[in-house]
């Protein structure tokens, strides 16, 4: 079968690695330009990129306007079917109905729940307790085409994001193979989403980072969760700004402590007051440091029960 790659981060890298792994005729990988980042703004390329590379896949980069040439580009290669994974651009005719299988797209949600650029961080924040991914054929809509397959899993309790998008990743790359063998062979069913239980999920910004204490604590501990590698749930310790990396789910029990009062603090983590119930910040991070379990973190910021930590 072959095949046209489109994707960028790292997600992707587990579909296209399955494909090369699996040896379907990748004739082409597009993907981001490459982007100037860090301190220094080095130019680097996008995970896709480099994989492709190592493969020795020829590789093309869509730019800004330049839409009209990546589609003669990918049309001309003859695909059977072309693949998208967290590519970064709506796809529109006459691509999408170009090849004889059409676009697939590996999503990681359970689709119609959870459309858009960000699900994975969005079904943590909510609590989701299941998520994973589906295989669905583009349409002209925004992940609202028919779904070719899906897969579930459970959510860890204390899962965070990028621990979720890890494990997705791999699920949908197995996933995204069988579904392409089943379509070969005529055996798919595509199923319509219909509109019912659909929910957006925006792109990620630094305005859903601040932590609002006076929430519940099973709300704060989901924030803190769901933002989790970027951009991070944020707090004050005075006038330093710190990031809450994990925590852990400590009780219902209400102290009638002001929101955000420290309660206790030992080597588990430290006891806040939330709200309602309590959390135990058990990992935080300042600014331009990686974030450390509490007990070392500790080691180089003081912080006593009484204190008051806000946002």
């Amino acid at each position: 079968m072959r095949i046209v790659f489109m994707g960028s981060p790292q997600f992707a890298v587990s579909s296209l690695e399955a494909l090369v792994e699996a040896r379907f005729d990748i004739r082409l990988v597009v993907t981001q330009p490459d982007r100037r980042s860090g301190r220094g703004q080095r130019l680097e390329e996008t995970a896709v990129k480099i994989t492709a590379r190592a493969h020795q896949l020829p590789v093309c980069e869509f730019g800004p306007g330049e839409r009209e040439r990546i589609t003669r580009a990918v049309l001309g290669e003859l695909p059977d079917a072309v693949v998208v994974v967290a590519f970064g651009h709506i796809l529109r005719e006459p691509l999408l109905s170009g090849p004889p299988l059409g676009c697939l797209n590996v999503h990681a949600s359970l689709l119609p729940r959870w459309r858009g650029v960000s699900p994975v961080h969005y079904a943590v924040m909510h609590g989701d307790a299941w998520s994973g991914v589906s295989i669905m054929r583009l349409d002209s809509g925004v992940d609202t085409g028919p779904v070719l397959a899906q897969e579930a899993v459970p959510v860890g309790p204390e899962e965070n994001a990028g621990e979720l998008t890890e494990r997705l990743a791999g699920l949908g790359a197995d996933l995204l193979v069988r579904t392409l063998r089943a379509a070969a062979s005529g055996q798919l069913s595509p199923e319509p989403q219909g509109d019912a239980g659909a929910i957006y999920a925006p792109k990620l910004t630094r305005s859903l980072s601040p932590i609002r204490w006076d929430r519940p604590a099973t709300t704060v501990h989901n924030q803190i969760r769901g933002l989790q590698p970027w951009p991070g749930a944020t707090t004050f310790l005075g006038e330093r700004l710190l990031k809450v990396t994990a925590s852990q789910f400590f009780s219902y029990r209400t102290s009638g402590a002001t929101p955000g009062t420290v309660l206790a603090v030992d080597e588990r983590g430290l006891r806040v007051a939330c709200g309602e119930g309590e959390l135990l910040v058990t990992a935080m991070q300042a600014p331009g440091r990686r974030p450390l379990p509490i007990a070392e973190f500790l080691r180089g910021c003081v912080v006593r029960p009484g204190d008051v930590i806000h946002s």
